[in-house]
């Protein structure tokens, strides 16, 4: 495991944020933040439904913002932060991107890719390594995802009865 840097439950928090507020434009509530020398450059949630884009994800969605305000692609030096373990998708983004750190909440025990189904920064292959930490902020992640996914599913019982 690697080390927790003091700012990682501040920028979660910030991450956690930012997820809440994506439940109200019909997203499933995934917080982003990507920083770069202790300055937030992107603090974004998912944004799939409204765009119907589905590589509309935080992650990538932060890396597009980070990359136009930057002026480059490589982002070497930046810590990613977002609340739940991202998908082989993001997690090639993340790598392709060069992001130094990636910092996540819970796991994703059906998609993710940085531990639980699959494994991508480790894959010695490759030629960019990212430092991974994940678990941070890890029960209210879960809990937002999981009040999220039952508010779905009740809202779903509701409009069957009518």
């Amino acid at each position: 495991m690697s080390f927790i840097a003091d700012k990682d439950l501040e920028y979660m928090q910030l991450a956690l944020e930012t997820a809440r507020r994506a439940p109200a434009l019909g997203e499933v509530p995934i917080g982003a933040v990507l920083v770069l020398d202790g300055h937030v450059l992107v603090q974004v949630h998912n944004f799939r439904e409204a765009w119907q884009d589905p590589t509309a994800h935080a992650e990538v969605v932060a890396i597009r913002e980070a990359a136009t305000r930057l002026g480059t692609w490589r982002l070497t030096g930046t810590t990613l932060y977002v609340t739940i373990e991202p998908c082989s998708m993001c997690a090639g983004a993340i790598i392709q991107s060069r992001i130094t750190r990636l910092v996540f909440g819970a796991k994703d025990p059906k998609a993710g890719a940085c531990g639980s189904v699959f494994n991508l920064p480790d894959e010695r292959r490759l030629n960019h390594r990212v430092e991974v930490v994940g678990g941070i902020l890890e029960q209210e992640s879960q809990e937002l995802m999981q009040t999220f996914f039952r508010s779905l599913r009740e809202n779903v019982g509701e409009r069957a009865s009518f």
